[in-house]
């Protein structure tokens, strides 16, 4: 059988080792130390707009502590975008507060600012003003930020931006993750650049920042003893994995160029296949990492995603469906949603592609091959 060619896959950029040992020579293995710092200080550096980051053990456990700042609890409501992965809703719920879904826009695929108003409307008229929304950049597509950002600042609705998946995206030549009251960044191990697992939340003061290191070190009071007057978490990201972000750091602008060239390749791919469209920019104010080329099956084919994945994985080629929308999942079932079918008709049609930056000329002859030789 061929080799794998997996979805996205971790791609080290050489220097890694080298602040990785420099921990382990140092004796600096818990959550803090040198790595830390200089790996919160490469964000920032890295999204300007002066932003603070907390660099963290997880995106979830970034969002959690979003979510607490802006001081959602048992009882009150967070709207999400309904299209994504369900750690963008899961934090909501464990605060005790509901999750209310909205559908996507059919050509950006994240939050419809249409159906965003509908569901602020509807929510302040049943008496449940939205402590929260909770905005997605998709497969590292910008959201349409212009529109949701002028509708949460009429309402006086605090915007969490879920950057997870676009760090390196920008829309309208500023960098996704500095547009939120509170922004989250994830380092997982199939994002554009990894500490194994890891994330971030950028924050706009540097007070935020303290209150979230605070928050993430179990929320010990200054004293001379253990004294606790809040819940705390167990959520700093450990100087170990810091000194494999920092070492990602530096090539971070490479990768972006090497998932943005997957993107051009995919492009000239389907450029004459009508039964195949193709995820891109709907105009020059959206910069896209593409983290993960995706595509969906028009019309012009009676085929199914699940036939064209099966036809991948044949010849052990990963892909996957697009995220199955929230308002759809078991767990969320009896939460309210503000939509059409735009989000259903996506998963139902879509599928994310091999997109990783390590990527080879072979790599790509063999999903072209695919493509080719699949009768649309």
């Amino acid at each position: 059988m061929n080799s794998k060619i997996w979805l996205s896959s971790p791609h080290m950029g050489g220097h890694e080792m080298c602040y990785v040992q420099e921990a382990f020579d140092q004796n600096w293995v818990a959550p803090l130390g040198k790595n830390v710092d200089e790996f919160e200080i490469a964000l920032e550096k890295f999204l300007g707009q002066n932003k603070s980051v907390a660099v963290l053990s997880a995106g979830t456990a970034a969002l959690h502590l979003a979510l607490i700042q802006l001081g959602v609890q048992a009882g009150d409501e967070v709207i999400c975008q309904s299209f994504t992965f369900s750690a963008s809703a899961n934090p909501i719920t464990y605060l005790g507060a509901k999750p209310v879904f909205v559908d996507s826009d059919p050509v950006n695929w994240n939050m419809s600012p249409q159906y965003l108003e509908a569901a602020i409307e509807d929510r302040m008229a049943k008496g449940k003003k939205p402590k929260a929304v909770i905005v997605v950049h998709l497969y590292g597509m910008p959201a349409m930020m212009d529109e949701i950002l002028d509708i949460c600042e009429r309402y006086e609705i605090p915007v969490v931006e879920d950057s997870a998946e676009s760090l390196g995206s920008a829309y309208k030549n500023r960098m996704c993750g500095t547009f939120g009251t509170f922004s989250i960044l994830s380092f997982n191990g199939n994002k554009i650049i990894t500490t194994s697992g890891g994330g971030a939340l950028v924050c706009n003061t540097s007070e935020a920042k303290a209150k979230t290191i605070f928050l993430s070190t179990q929320a010990r009071d200054q004293a001379p003893h253990y004294q606790h007057s809040e819940i705390g978490y167990n959520y700093r990201l450990s100087n170990i994995s810091a000194g494999i972000g920092r070492g990602q750091m530096e090539v971070l602008p490479e990768r972006v160029k090497e998932r943005r060239a997957n993107h051009a390749f995919y492009t000239e791919l389907f450029k004459d296949n009508a039964a195949v469209g193709l995820f891109t920019e709907q105009n020059e104010d959206y910069y896209s990492n593409h983290w993960l080329s995706s595509i969906t099956l028009t019309t012009e084919t009676k085929r199914s995603n699940a036939e064209l994945m099966d036809a991948f994985a044949q010849d052990n080629i990963e892909t996957r469906p697009l995220w199955k929308p929230m308002h759809l999942q078991p767990v969320f079932q009896d939460c309210p949603y503000y939509g059409e079918q735009t989000a259903e008709k996506l998963f139902e049609r879509g599928i994310c592609l091999p997109s990783g930056s390590n990527l080879s000329d072979n790599d790509r002859k063999r999903i072209s091959d695919i493509i080719h030789n699949f009768e649309f």
